[in-house]
């Protein structure tokens, strides 16, 4: 990837007013940042994120409710040859954007992910984080939490996200890997909020999402399996 390519950085959001700005100023911390774009795109009806926002190099744009929707309404507005989808509440390591840089290099990557870092103490997290490590490089198939990363010319030749209420990261993914592409797994973790972990108990949560993966390669519908999600 050449040096003056840019990055675009895109946060699907929804009701993240309370968080944003933290997540905007953790960006403003990274190195190469000046050279990346930032959008945010909300899919909340009154675009309440956006709005809690005054100031700050990003720009944001209102999306349709549903997190696959929502990234690919950022993709098709942006206009980095490399795509980088971030949720609200995950934040990236100061060198991230390089390190993105130097695997998108070798021309035959089209896309990849960090492994996964939970911002919280405790065994049972480092047990979650070495667990969703060794499964993304075994399967190839990385999770929306840890960052995933798309050269442009790849991510709309396999027609990007999804509009699907779940699963669309893994959807895309599976896609990518089908199509024969080369992915890659940087060997530095992101920090992703514990929060869903905290609020539904780290066995529930950590079981459900296994069961809904394993149901989804089964052939269940992402709608369906929305409904045992919520």
């Amino acid at each position: 990837m050449k040096p003056s390519d840019r990055i675009s950085i895109i946060i699907p959001a929804y009701e993240e007013a309370d968080r944003i700005k933290e997540t905007l100023d953790g960006l403003g911390q990274m190195a190469g940042i000046e050279e990346a774009e930032i959008i945010v795109v909300d899919g909340h009806p009154e675009k309440s994120t956006i709005r809690s926002l005054t100031e700050g190099p990003f720009r944001g744009i209102g999306g349709p409710k549903g997190r696959g929707a929502q990234m690919h309404a950022g993709a098709t507005a942006c206009c980095g040859t490399a795509m980088l989808f971030l949720h609200a509440d995950t934040r990236l390591r100061a060198d991230a954007l390089n390190r993105i840089k130097e695997v998108l290099r070798d021309p035959a990557v089209a896309g990849g992910a960090f492994d996964l870092g939970i911002d919280a103490p405790g065994a049972a997290y480092r047990l979650i984080e070495r667990g969703a490590s060794f499964r993304s490089r075994l399967t190839r198939v990385p999770y929306g939490d840890q960052a995933l990363f798309f050269r442009r010319s790849a991510y709309f030749r396999l027609g990007g996200f999804r509009p699907i209420p779940l699963m669309e990261d893994v959807d895309l993914m599976r896609r990518l890997k089908r199509a024969g592409e080369k992915i890659r797994i940087i060997r530095q973790p992101v920090r992703t909020s514990a929060r869903r972990w905290q609020k539904e108990g780290i066995l529930f949560c950590t079981f459900r999402n296994y069961a809904l993966i394993v149901l989804y390669l089964l052939g269940v519908s992402p709608g369906r399996l929305s409904r045992y999600y919520r």
